[in-house]
């Protein structure tokens, strides 16, 4: 019987210690956080010259360009960032977006059209 208040007690005490202390987590979405200046993202492409050091360099396989379509399958990128590393025209650069989830399996292949400088959806 003892025992059971002990517990509570030191249950509440703990309560009471941390109600006066700064909140640990962020009311999301609504509050986001900052991502460092290292943070590596989704990857943005511009001014391909298409000389497949990014293709070399991806450990996963996720980059291909296949005629003057610039294809990164997000289903496969880690986001080590070896491509905007390795990328001698500073082509590729990886940006602070984080919210990548959708409903659709599809919308995680991003497709560059290397003639027009800009993102584009993929036809199937």
């Amino acid at each position: 019987m003892f025992k059971n208040i002990k517990y509570t007690l030191i249950g509440l005490l703990t309560v009471f210690k941390h109600l006066f202390k700064k909140p640990v987590t962020l009311e999301y979405p609504e509050k986001k956080k900052f991502s460092g200046e290292n943070f590596r993202g989704k990857p943005i492409v511009k001014n391909c010259l298409k000389c497949g050091t990014c293709i070399r360099v991806c450990p996963t396989g996720a980059i291909k360009i296949h005629e003057n379509k610039f294809i990164i399958d997000l289903k496969k990128c880690i986001f080590c960032g070896n491509c905007s590393y390795y990328c001698s025209q500073n082509a590729i650069i990886m940006s602070s977006n984080y919210e990548l989830a959708t409903n659709s399996i599809d919308d995680l292949k991003l497709v560059y059209d290397i003639d027009k400088n800009e993102e584009r959806e993929e036809e199937n």
